[in-house]
């Protein structure tokens, strides 16, 4: 595992995909994190930034800091409320994009593995079938590239970590992952190469089907 050294990017310092009255559609960087850490020099973060720009800017769900891509946060208090039941009751859709260590044969399928914290080894998670939350991930493959898997996956549930450990149990970890890689799909890339492309939500005020999209930076 790669030493937690903090040095988020900040060019751009925000990039914004879409905002209105009732939210903010943000694009965050692999190497940020999205809530401030416990410690000072952890202060940092997507929501912090976005409040310096829009004060009631708060956050409605998470990646991890390594991850990048599309994030939604509520401007005002219902629409925050509105956004966190839609990800409650599984309302939205998230697509996300990954490269991963090895050439998968299959075209498709579906991981449906439960995980739970590995206590002894916080923060990383692991499946266990007898102490688990449910976990289901949909994968497909888009291009192999010698040795080398592009994949799309769907999250179904919103576990820590889900799609880095479901990968991994797959016998497929994601490229530059400094938790779950091994050492040549960790040297394999400068940092994780997870992205959350896609984003599907209802808007909080008029209802509407709104769809984010990210350009994958990989």
């Amino acid at each position: 595992m790669r030493p937690f050294d903090y040095r988020p990017p900040t060019d751009p310092f925000l990039s914004v995909i879409h905002r209105d009255e009732h939210i903010l559609v943000l694009d965050k960087p692999s190497g940020l994190l999205t809530v401030a850490g416990k410690h000072a020099d952890l202060a940092d973060c997507l929501e912090a930034r976005a409040q310096q720009q829009y004060p009631g800017a708060r956050i409605v769900h998470r990646l991890d800091k390594d991850t990048s891509g599309i994030i939604v946060l509520g401007l005002t208090a219902p629409a925050h409320a509105h956004l966190g039941l839609q990800f409650e009751k599984r309302k939205t859709r998230k697509i996300y994009i990954a490269r991963v260590w090895g050439e998968i044969g299959e075209e498709s399928g579906q991981i449906n593995k439960p995980i739970m914290t590995d206590w002894p080894n916080r923060p990383k998670q692991h499946i266990d079938y007898e102490r688990g939350r449910e976990a289901i991930t949909d994968w497909r493959v888009l291009a192999r590239e010698q040795g080398i898997t592009r994949v799309e996956l769907k999250p179904l549930t919103g576990r820590s970590h889900q799609l880095r450990v479901h990968m991994l149990d797959l016998g497929y970890p994601i490229l530059g992952d400094n938790l779950y890689a091994h050492t040549d799909a960790l040297a394999a890339a400068p940092c994780l190469q997870l992205h959350a492309q896609t984003l599907f939500v209802t808007h909080p005020v008029t209802g509407s089907a709104c769809h984010f999209e990210s350009p994958c930076p990989f």
